[in-house]
């Protein structure tokens, strides 16, 4: 009876290995796309390089040689930052839309959710608007700021009241501070051209301009933010389950979601007050991701963060050309892009519980 016991064990080991074998082949491909895109990165734009050229531009001494000199400031002035906060946002948005639909258990929900982008440009304007600032460095804190403090009111406002804690609780409360910030945002930008200006520029989601001081503050709170999500996935396994069940497994709901709200306002409050708001990334990668690994969030957010992280870079990559000699900024792409994905979604009923 032993015997059948181990041999049975025995025959059932490597079909357990083998959909983590797939699910870890699947993270190093996409960590070898986004290599890939990162070197198309500083190859396209407005005047193309050959990687020749680009390895000359990072490592080679330009001299007094005119061209070289050019060469060398393109790449390491324009292309390498933009490169790097491209894939820095990304992640950060792509784990953090998979982060916020497991905690809604709201299959369409994005980081805009809990008024996320909607407190980061509020915050912007109103510091434009009364100290004048014009500096990203500078207004990015107050972005950032912002995007705590909506962040904080909407998990407050979801735990008040008989449906305190429930997702749909969550999900009415972040709407309804991203209405009421987002009227304000126009109230306060109509009233000022500077503002204005500042806003209709920053709203655009661009990761161009940006420099290593900006991307510096974002990626710490990026990494602060990764290791509280990778924290808190097997909590979200067991959520999904259900409240009263994940109750009588022992989670602490409260702490649990705290957690999460903390991690995907960190995330995407950064990657917002780097570059600007970004829509529908969250919510495209976080599909992907799940129609890859199943709902399991233990891989189901790094492989979002890393598919966040490909197709940002591809979509900035892409409003390079479209229109070249000029840009388009990353997040027009990423919205053309995703609302037709969006649309899909709804026409095809692929709408999956989270």
């Amino acid at each position: 009876m032993s015997t059948v016991v181990e041999q049975r064990g025995l025959e059932s080991a490597p079909a357990a290995e083998s959909p983590r074998r797939r699910r870890l082949l699947g993270l190093a491909g996409l960590v070898a796309l986004l290599a890939v895109a990162a070197v198309l990165s500083l190859v396209v734009g407005a005047r193309a390089l050959t990687p020749a050229e680009v390895w000359q531009g990072l490592f080679g001494d330009p001299g007094t040689d005119q061209r070289l000199t050019e060469i060398t400031l393109i790449v390491q002035t324009l292309r390498i930052p933009r490169t790097i906060l491209a894939i820095v946002a990304g992640i950060a948005l792509g784990a953090a839309g998979a982060l916020i639909q497991g905690h809604t258990r709201n299959p369409i929900a994005d980081t805009g959710l809990l008024g996320v982008n909607a407190g980061a440009s509020f915050a912007v304007v109103l510091a434009v608007y009364l100290f004048g600032l014009g500096n990203p460095l500078q207004y990015m804190w107050f972005a950032f700021i912002g995007t705590a403090v909506a962040g904080v009111a909407v998990f407050g406002l979801s735990s008040l009241g008989r449906g305190a804690g429930n997702p749909l609780t969550l999900v009415l409360a972040g709407q309804g501070v991203t209405v009421f910030l987002a009227s304000m945002t126009v109230a306060v930008a109509l009233s000022d051209t500077q503002s204005l200006d500042v806003l209709r520029f920053w709203n655009a989601g661009s990761v161009q301009g940006v420099g290593y001081d900006v991307i510096g503050v974002a990626a710490i709170f990026v990494v602060v933010g990764l290791v509280l999500a990778v924290v808190n996935t097997p909590t979200i396994n067991l959520l999904n389950l259900g409240d009263d069940v994940a109750r009588g497994l022992g989670v602490n709901i409260a702490a649990g979601r705290t957690i999460g709200v903390l991690a995907v306002t960190l995330l995407a409050g950064a990657a917002t007050a780097a570059c600007g708001p970004i829509a529908f990334l969250g919510l495209m990668v976080a599909h992907v991701a799940r129609w890859l690994t199943g709902p399991d969030y233990r891989w189901l957010v790094p492989f979002a963060g890393l598919l966040g992280g490909v197709v940002l870079l591809v979509c900035d990559i892409a409003g390079r050309l479209v229109v070249r000699p000029a840009e388009l900024q990353a997040g027009i792409v990423v919205a053309l892009l995703g609302a037709p994905f969006f649309a899909a979604l709804v026409w095809l009923g692929k709408f999956r519980q989270a």
